[in-house]
């Protein structure tokens, strides 16, 4: 091997490396741990931003499955109470049909002629039917018994009845039928209640009757 050859060699080792050539390769060692920083921050970053607009998303799907249910909610009560303000007007047919026959006991009936007769028979099967609309319409008869207790979420206390030897708030008389549509009500049944006796307890029988209702 010539000399130049041998020198050259030597040059190229480590340790005749220049003293510039250590500082370069120190700095640029730097700048890789220095850009290596960044790109950890940016996907954490973005790992965030995306947790983010996953619960964004799930809670606006939640939303719109709320509004599509209130909205189809909504449109079936539209549908089945739509009548409600026609069908309480018609309750008022129903009423006077109801007072016309209750105009004639047993005995009058039996003394009428047969065109009469054939005219009451007329109007109890207007009263069926209509009845039978109602239900088929979603109105249903809610009328109380006699001996029943007052409900003032179905009924309506139009007076009150001394001296029927019954609890206060006993239902001793109805006047006209309630009504319920779906499960709403129409019209409370409208009654009157027996009134506390003098001198009866609070929590007794004779205790006053809440009739408000």
């Amino acid at each position: 091997m010539s000399d130049e050859e041998k020198k050259t060699q030597d040059a190229d080792t480590p340790e005749n490396a220049a003293p510039g050539d250590a500082k370069a390769e120190q700095a640029a060692a730097g700048d890789g741990a220095e850009q290596a920083a960044p790109e950890t921050d940016l996907v954490g970053e973005l790992e965030a931003q995306v947790s983010d607009l996953k619960d964004r998303l799930l809670r606006a799907a939640a939303e719109m499955e709320n509004t599509r249910k209130r909205t189809e909610r909504d449109k079936q009560d539209a549908v089945k109470f739509a009548a409600a303000s026609f069908a309480r007007d018609m309750l008022e047919v129903s009423d006077n049909l109801r007072r016309a026959l209750a105009a004639l006991n047993e005995d009058d009936r039996s003394q009428v002629p047969d065109s009469v007769k054939a005219m009451i028979e007329g109007v109890e099967m207007t009263d069926r039917q209509l009845l039978t609309t109602f239900e088929r319409h979603g109105v249903r008869e809610i009328t109380p018994g006699e001996g029943e207790k007052f409900d003032p979420n179905l009924h309506e206390a139009m007076f009150e009845v001394p001296g029927t030897g019954q609890p206060a708030g006993t239902v001793v008389q109805v006047m006209s039928a309630g009504y319920m549509i779906g499960d709403r009500l129409l019209r409370a049944a409208r009654v009157g209640v027996a009134k506390a006796e003098e001198g009866g307890g609070s929590g007794g029988p004779g205790a006053n009757v809440d009739t408000s209702a």
